[in-house]
């Protein structure tokens, strides 16, 4: 492991394990950090034979911070939400509509890499799509993960949901994964062709002049 991913490592590790000591509830840090847990466990024993780039171990790292952020406080009570809840007035905390975007920001750029390194999908066009749409499964699989918590584990879910009244929070999150999703691909496929070019220039049989 070079120092780079090293150093996202090490930083990851120690704001999970400051996450963890006097979190608001020990459940609902275990529920929202589960996925950063999980994402560890996968990227740990595959670094040397299928290491990321490092645009999308960035991306991954940051994406960790704010699940264990979100896990020490409780979605609904994280200060920055607070203060931008106060500064512009709004009726709620929105660091979760942070947390949701980020659900399909991150997972679009994971999606990408995978889809054109091991050549699941060729065209621009048609990778895209299916990237778009498996970030939209992720959030979907997310809420009926919520809902089937709720179910089990009753009114101790409620910190984990962190709906604030909100009637529409499952449309309204899956929206903002949609979002993130988009925007990634907007922004970042040009910065992460030039990354794939230098970690793989052959993956999945593309060339540079083939890579969109």
């Amino acid at each position: 492991m070079n120092r780079y991913p090293l150093f996202l490592l090490i930083a990851v590790i120690a704001v999970i394990v400051w996450s963890a000591i006097g979190s608001f509830d020990q459940i609902t840090w275990l529920l929202e950090t589960a996925p950063a847990l999980v994402g560890l466990a996968i990227i740990l024993p595959t670094h040397r034979r299928f290491p990321l780039t490092p645009l999308l171990s960035t991306l991954i790292a940051l994406h960790m911070v704010l699940l264990a952020v979100g896990g020490h406080y409780t979605y609904a009570r994280v200060p920055l939400g607070d203060w931008f809840r106060d500064w512009l007035h709004l009726s709620r905390n929105h660091y979760d509509r942070l947390g949701h975007f980020a659900q399909g920001f991150v997972p679009a750029m994971i999606a990408r890499e995978l889809f054109s390194r091991l050549g699941v999908v060729g065209k621009r066009g048609w990778r895209n799509f299916f990237i778009i749409n498996t970030c939209l499964a992720i959030s979907a699989t997310y809420e009926l993960f919520e809902w089937l918590t709720a179910l089990i584990i009753g009114q101790a879910s409620d910190e984990f949901l962190g709906t604030q009244g909100d009637p529409w929070d499952t449309q309204a999150d899956m929206f903002c994964a949609l979002v993130g999703a988009v925007a990634a691909l907007a922004l970042l496929s040009k910065w992460h062709d030039a990354q794939l070019r230098r970690i793989s220039p052959q993956a999945a049989g593309a060339t540079p002049s083939s890579l969109p």
